[in-house]
Formats: C-alpha cells, structure tokens, sequence
C-alpha cells in the first residue's frame, strides 16, 4: 500500500514538473489554485507588492528588466527563435545518365576473296586513308590471267584498226568488221574481268582511321569475307545514352551536352545531341539518344562508359532553407514571421537540393521564416528574433514597475504618517 502511495506521488510530481517546464505561464496557473512551486515567482509576485510593503518596494521594481529575452514583466511568453529570408532559385531542371562512346565510323576489314595471305603492310595503331592497301593474298594466278588478258585486249584492238582501214577500200566487207568491233569488246569485258580479280588480292583500307589489332598474320589462308582487322575514325565520338520519356518533347538535335569518362577523372568533354530516336521504347519508356563529342586529342576511345549531363531552361521556386521545412497531418509548412508574431503557411516541396528547398504554397521571396525554436511555436505565438535588440521593451517595462514602487512606497510613509499623527492626538486630550 505504502509502495503504491510512493509511486502516485512521484507520477504526480513528474506530471507537474512536466507541465511547468513545458506550458508557458504554468506557474502562474498554480498559484491561481494556490499551490505555490519553490524556484520562481509567478508574475503576481514579480509586478510589485502591495503597497505598505516596507520600503514601498516589490518584486515589480525588479521584474521590469524582464524575463530572459526582454519579456514583459507579467505578459504572456516571447520565445526566441531564429529566421532566414525567403529566397528564390531556379528548378534544376538536369538530365544525367549514363552512355557508351563508339566510333563516328567503324570498319571491319575483310578479304574480298580467298587465298594465303602474303604480307601486312600496317601495324595495330597506325593511322591510315581510304584506299591505303594494308595487306596482299597470293596473287601469282590472277597475275597470268591478267597478262592473258591484257594481250587479247590489245590484239582484238589492232585487228580492230585493220578492219577499220580496209573498210575504207572495201577490202573488208561490213560484217567482217562488226565481227572485229565484237571481238575487240570482248577482250575489254575480259581485261577489265582480270583487273578486278587481280585487285581483289589486295586488302584495301575502306575508310581513314586508326588501324586496331589484327586477327590473321601473314602465312595464313583465308576464305572469301574473313575478317582482318578494324579501322575506327575517332576524330569524333558517338555518345549513346537512354533518356526517360517526360524528356522526350524537350531534346533536340543540337542541345549542348557535358560528358565525362570514368577513365578519365577530372576531365569533362562538350558536345551536342547528333540524332534522336523516332519512338520510345514501350518497354523501359526511354528514348535513345546519340550526340556527338570531338576528339581532337584522341584522349577518348570507343567502348568508354560516360556520363552524360544534360540542361534544360528552368522555373523560378520560392527557395527556404531546409530546416524550415516542419511536417503535420496536412503536409510540410513554415512558420512565417510578420510584425514579432509567427504564423503557419503551408507549402508543398518541388525540388531539393544542398543549399535549400524549393517550394511553392503560402510563401513568397523576402518573407522571413523560422529555422530554429520551431518546437515552441504556434500560429499568434511572439517572438524574438536571435541576435535583435530584444531586451529594450522589458527594461522600459521595469522602469515603469519601478515607478509604480515608488508610488507605493510614497503611499505606504503617507499612511504611516497619518496613523502616527491619529495616535497622538488622543494624548494632547489627555493631558
């Protein structure tokens, strides 16, 4: 029984403790019922004694230099807090993603016919021109059907000319020399045949660029269309990256673009959107994108993973810092101060960022909003902005208590003085 009477009696002290620290003008509502707390005056006591009093002096005289903060001697609470203005800033409205560089042009170089391949006129890394011959196939058979070739050429050629000036004498009837102008287009056909087939055992560079590994060494026999190597131009880089499909009606060719390499830390390359993709992709909702990066330096290479950052024209947003930012049932708000009293504007968030949130709702640019105290507030509250000359209305408030003491002490030597006359004039009767 003993230990339940204990345990009621410290709940109820902690309930108490609890609400004098966390109420404001809780003392004050304690002594209106008559339970007076050690450690503070209420503002009754704190705003003078009665007249009478000895000296005529109270608590009042006092108390007028305020409470912490320049509160009034016997008003309700000011709580201190600190403020930051409403500012504004645009919405970064930015696109980045990540994309895979390829060569402007990439060859893949083959043999146009088959055969045992003799020599390789270039090295990995060289840099070569469209047309350069880079490699030989034995080419000793198509050589002798060349040569075949060419001598019928040019003996249907001659026979050609004969006919032609025996014509002139009639020597040669007209059929005789249709006869030779047929034979002498058909050496043509079969010279121009053997040319082709004698240049087809050289490999040719299709176009300039750098020369990449080889995939035979000479000695080898390849079939028709085997692969040699590769020759990339990579003067310039083809960036190509996905983007979601909200971006879809903003990007066009030409946009500026940032990309940078991991490879290459540090280092950021401009370019711009080159191509645009003619329809999204139903299944990831993202359109494809290519955009084109120089690459004079050749510091670049294809197969290179970017990151690729792209900007677009944004909005202007009120712009609070973001320990303004409070959250009830109804959703984030600020407390705006007007006129040394705080109220609540409600606001919805747009965009994060370091430096603050963007917002938009009940706030606008210059308002001042509260960024630290918030836990005391409520929409009417007063307060005091950290760090302005708050104390100046309590000690005016003070010197006026004082006043008021003085009065008191004035009226209470008055009343002495009355009450010392009273008591002797019955003694003058007496005698």
């Amino acid at each position: 029984m003993l230990k339940q009477l204990l345990v009621t009696i410290v709940v109820l002290v902690l309930a108490v403790a609890g609400y004098v620290f966390l109420v404001p003008g809780a003392r004050e509502n304690l002594a209106r019922v008559g339970i007076t707390l050690p450690g503070g005056e209420t503002s009754q006591q704190s705003g003078g004694q009665t007249a009478g009093a000895p000296q005529g002096r109270g608590a009042g005289g006092q108390g007028g230099q305020g409470a912490p903060g320049g509160q009034r001697g016997g008003g309700a609470r000011t709580i201190t807090v600190a403020t930051k203005p409403v500012t504004s800033s645009i919405i970064n409205n930015k696109l980045s993603a990540i994309g895979d560089g390829s060569a402007l042009h990439s060859v893949t170089v083959t043999s146009q016919s088959g055969g045992t391949l003799n020599e390789l006129l270039v090295s990995p890394g060289d840099v070569v021109k469209a047309g350069d011959i880079i490699g030989h196939l034995d080419s000793q058979a198509e050589q002798i059907a060349f040569d075949k070739a060419s001598l019928a050429a040019k003996n249907a050629e001659d026979a050609l000319k004969r006919s032609t000036e025996l014509q002139k004498s009639n020597s040669v009837s007209a059929a005789a020399l249709t006869t030779a102008q047929l034979a002498n287009d058909q050496a043509a056909l079969d010279f121009r045949n053997a040319k082709l087939a004698l240049d087809r055992r050289s490999i040719v560079a299709p176009i300039g660029g750098t020369v990449g590994l080889m995939q035979v060494t000479p000695g080898n026999y390849l079939s028709s269309n085997a692969a040699v190597t590769t020759i990339e131009d990579d003067s310039q880089l083809l960036v190509t990256f996905w983007v979601p499909e909200r971006f879809a009606p903003l990007i066009k060719p030409g946009m500026a673009i940032e990309a940078s390499a991991t490879a290459l830390p540090g280092q950021t390359f401009t370019g711009s959107v080159n191509a645009i993709d003619n329809r999204v992709d139903p299944a990831s909702r993202t359109l494809q994108v290519q955009a084109l990066i120089p690459n004079d330096q050749k510091l670049m290479r294809a197969g290179m993973s970017f990151a690729v950052t792209l900007d677009f024209p944004g909005e202007q947003f009120a712009s609070v810092d973001p320990l303004a930012i409070q959250w009830s049932a109804a959703g984030p708000y600020v407390w705006k101060l007007a006129e040394g009293k705080v109220g609540k504007g409600m606001v919805q968030i747009v965009q994060r960022n370091s430096d603050g949130i963007l917002v938009t709702g009940d706030v606008k640019e210059g308002e001042e909003v509260v960024t630290e105290g918030v836990l005391q507030l409520s929409d009417g509250s007063a307060v005091r902005v950290l760090g302005q000359g708050g104390g100046q209305q309590g000690q005016g408030n003070g010197q006026q208590g004082q006043g008021q003491g003085q009065g008191a002490q004035g009226q209470g030597q008055t009343q002495g003085n009355t009450h010392k006359g009273g008591g002797q004039q019955p003694a003058a009767t007496q005698q």
